[in-house]
Protein backbone atom coordinates (compact mmCIF):
# COMPACT_ATOMS: atom_id res chain seq x y z
CA UNK A 1 0.00 0.00 0.00
CA UNK A 2 1.44 3.37 -0.98
CA UNK A 3 1.19 6.26 1.41
CA UNK A 4 -0.20 9.57 0.30
CA UNK A 5 2.34 12.34 0.19
CA UNK A 6 0.68 15.53 1.35
CA UNK A 7 1.82 19.09 0.74
CA UNK A 8 -0.13 21.50 2.91
CA UNK A 9 -0.25 25.08 1.69
CA UNK A 10 -1.12 28.29 3.40
CA UNK A 11 -3.26 30.33 1.02
CA UNK A 12 -2.67 34.09 1.24
CA UNK A 13 0.94 34.95 0.47
CA UNK A 14 1.76 31.44 -0.77
CA UNK A 15 -0.77 30.67 -3.51
CA UNK A 16 -2.24 34.12 -4.02
CA UNK A 17 -1.19 37.70 -3.41
CA UNK A 18 -1.73 38.73 0.21
CA UNK A 19 -3.45 41.95 1.25
CA UNK A 20 -3.40 43.85 4.52
CA UNK A 21 -7.04 44.71 3.69
CA UNK A 22 -7.85 40.97 3.28
CA UNK A 23 -8.86 39.13 0.14
CA UNK A 24 -12.62 39.71 0.30
CA UNK A 25 -13.90 38.64 -3.13
CA UNK A 26 -12.99 36.44 -6.10
CA UNK A 27 -11.88 39.58 -7.98
CA UNK A 28 -9.33 40.31 -5.24
CA UNK A 29 -7.94 36.74 -5.37
CA UNK A 30 -4.92 36.90 -7.68
CA UNK A 31 -2.46 34.01 -7.96
CA UNK A 32 1.22 34.65 -7.31
CA UNK A 33 3.11 34.07 -10.57
CA UNK A 34 4.08 30.40 -10.79
CA UNK A 35 1.88 29.20 -7.91
CA UNK A 36 -0.75 27.53 -10.09
CA UNK A 37 2.01 25.81 -12.08
CA UNK A 38 3.62 24.73 -8.81
CA UNK A 39 0.43 23.00 -7.69
CA UNK A 40 0.16 21.34 -11.11
CA UNK A 41 3.76 20.14 -10.78
CA UNK A 42 3.08 18.69 -7.33
CA UNK A 43 -0.10 17.01 -8.59
CA UNK A 44 1.71 15.53 -11.61
CA UNK A 45 4.29 13.99 -9.28
CA UNK A 46 1.74 12.30 -7.05
CA UNK A 47 1.56 14.78 -4.19
CA UNK A 48 -1.82 15.50 -2.64
CA UNK A 49 -2.24 19.25 -2.11
CA UNK A 50 -4.37 20.60 0.74
CA UNK A 51 -4.89 24.24 1.72
CA UNK A 52 -4.73 25.17 5.42
CA UNK A 53 -5.65 28.83 5.95
CA UNK A 54 -6.69 31.38 8.58
CA UNK A 55 -9.58 33.50 7.31
CA UNK A 56 -10.30 35.97 10.11
CA UNK A 57 -12.02 38.30 7.63
CA UNK A 58 -15.14 36.26 8.39
CA UNK A 59 -14.98 37.02 12.13
CA UNK A 60 -14.21 40.65 11.29
CA UNK A 61 -17.38 40.87 9.17
CA UNK A 62 -15.46 41.65 5.96
CA UNK A 63 -16.98 38.72 4.04
CA UNK A 64 -19.19 35.74 4.77
CA UNK A 65 -18.90 31.99 4.25
CA UNK A 66 -20.66 32.19 0.88
CA UNK A 67 -18.12 34.73 -0.38
CA UNK A 68 -15.24 32.62 0.98
CA UNK A 69 -16.67 29.67 -0.95
CA UNK A 70 -16.75 31.78 -4.14
CA UNK A 71 -13.10 32.76 -3.59
CA UNK A 72 -12.14 29.12 -3.08
CA UNK A 73 -14.14 28.02 -6.13
CA UNK A 74 -12.13 30.48 -8.23
CA UNK A 75 -8.89 29.14 -6.76
CA UNK A 76 -9.90 25.52 -7.40
CA UNK A 77 -10.99 26.33 -10.97
CA UNK A 78 -7.76 28.14 -11.84
CA UNK A 79 -5.66 25.37 -10.30
CA UNK A 80 -7.58 22.76 -12.33
CA UNK A 81 -7.26 24.81 -15.53
CA UNK A 82 -3.50 24.70 -15.01
CA UNK A 83 -3.46 20.93 -14.52
CA UNK A 84 -3.36 20.84 -10.72
CA UNK A 85 -5.68 19.61 -8.02
CA UNK A 86 -6.39 20.74 -4.47
CA UNK A 87 -7.82 17.85 -2.47
CA UNK A 88 -9.38 19.95 0.29
CA UNK A 89 -9.45 23.39 1.85
CA UNK A 90 -9.43 23.79 5.63
CA UNK A 91 -9.97 27.24 7.09
CA UNK A 92 -10.31 28.92 10.45
CA UNK A 93 -13.03 31.61 10.40
CA UNK A 94 -12.14 32.98 13.83
CA UNK A 95 -10.38 36.19 14.78
CA UNK A 96 -7.02 36.57 16.50
CA UNK A 97 -8.65 36.94 19.93
CA UNK A 98 -10.61 33.72 19.63
CA UNK A 99 -10.02 30.83 21.99
CA UNK A 100 -10.43 28.33 19.14
CA UNK A 101 -7.88 25.58 18.51
CA UNK A 102 -7.98 25.92 14.72
CA UNK A 103 -6.35 29.32 14.18
CA UNK A 104 -2.70 28.89 13.28
CA UNK A 105 -0.27 28.79 15.09
CA UNK A 106 -2.54 26.37 16.96
CA UNK A 107 -2.56 22.98 15.20
CA UNK A 108 -6.30 22.26 15.15
CA UNK A 109 -6.72 22.50 11.36
CA UNK A 110 -3.75 20.19 10.84
CA UNK A 111 -5.16 17.66 13.30
CA UNK A 112 -8.58 17.80 11.62
CA UNK A 113 -6.99 17.31 8.20
CA UNK A 114 -4.98 14.32 9.49
CA UNK A 115 -8.02 12.68 11.07
CA UNK A 116 -10.22 13.14 7.99
CA UNK A 117 -7.56 11.93 5.53
CA UNK A 118 -6.00 9.29 7.80
CA UNK A 119 -2.71 11.08 7.13
CA UNK A 120 0.55 10.67 8.99
CA UNK A 121 1.56 14.25 9.73
CA UNK A 122 5.22 13.25 10.00
CA UNK A 123 5.11 12.46 6.26
CA UNK A 124 3.58 15.82 5.34
CA UNK A 125 5.16 19.16 4.43
CA UNK A 126 3.60 22.54 5.14
CA UNK A 127 4.59 25.53 3.01
CA UNK A 128 3.84 28.90 4.53
CA UNK A 129 4.91 32.52 4.62
CA UNK A 130 4.54 33.29 8.32
CA UNK A 131 5.85 32.21 11.69
CA UNK A 132 2.35 31.03 12.66
CA UNK A 133 2.40 28.55 9.76
CA UNK A 134 5.76 27.22 10.92
CA UNK A 135 4.70 26.97 14.57
CA UNK A 136 1.50 25.10 13.67
CA UNK A 137 3.55 22.62 11.63
CA UNK A 138 6.10 22.16 14.40
CA UNK A 139 3.36 21.54 16.98
CA UNK A 140 2.32 18.32 15.21
CA UNK A 141 5.58 17.16 13.62
CA UNK A 142 4.95 18.42 10.08
CA UNK A 143 8.05 19.51 8.17
CA UNK A 144 7.84 23.24 7.44
CA UNK A 145 9.08 25.25 4.48
CA UNK A 146 9.07 29.05 4.32
CA UNK A 147 8.55 30.98 1.09
CA UNK A 148 9.63 34.59 0.71
CA UNK A 149 6.38 35.67 -0.94
CA UNK A 150 3.61 37.32 1.08
CA UNK A 151 4.91 37.90 4.59
CA UNK A 152 7.79 35.47 4.08
CA UNK A 153 10.64 37.97 3.73
CA UNK A 154 9.47 39.83 6.84
CA UNK A 155 9.18 36.51 8.69
CA UNK A 156 12.70 35.57 7.67
CA UNK A 157 14.13 38.97 8.60
CA UNK A 158 12.53 38.96 12.05
CA UNK A 159 13.45 35.29 12.65
CA UNK A 160 16.91 34.87 11.09
CA UNK A 161 17.67 31.74 13.13
CA UNK A 162 14.90 29.62 11.58
CA UNK A 163 16.21 26.14 10.88
CA UNK A 164 13.91 25.27 8.00
CA UNK A 165 14.27 25.36 4.21
CA UNK A 166 13.52 28.74 2.62
CA UNK A 167 12.58 29.28 -1.04
CA UNK A 168 11.81 32.36 -3.09
CA UNK A 169 8.30 31.12 -3.90
CA UNK A 170 5.99 28.13 -4.10
CA UNK A 171 7.24 27.23 -7.56
CA UNK A 172 10.83 26.84 -6.33
CA UNK A 173 9.70 24.88 -3.26
CA UNK A 174 7.62 22.54 -5.45
CA UNK A 175 10.57 21.89 -7.74
CA UNK A 176 12.69 20.94 -4.75
CA UNK A 177 10.00 18.57 -3.44
CA UNK A 178 9.51 16.78 -6.75
CA UNK A 179 13.30 16.45 -7.10
CA UNK A 180 13.13 14.43 -3.89
CA UNK A 181 15.33 16.73 -1.84
CA UNK A 182 15.19 15.86 1.82
CA UNK A 183 14.89 18.57 4.44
Amino acid sequence: MTRNRYVLLDRDGVINEDSDQFVKSPDEWRPIPGSLEAIALLTAHGFKVVVITNQSGIARGLFDLAMLDEIHQKMLRLVAENGGRIEAVYFCPHGPESACDCRKPKPGLLKTFAAEHLADLHDAVLIGDSLRDIRAAEAVGVRAILVKTGKGLKTLNTNPDLKIPVFDNLYDAAHSLVAGQEF
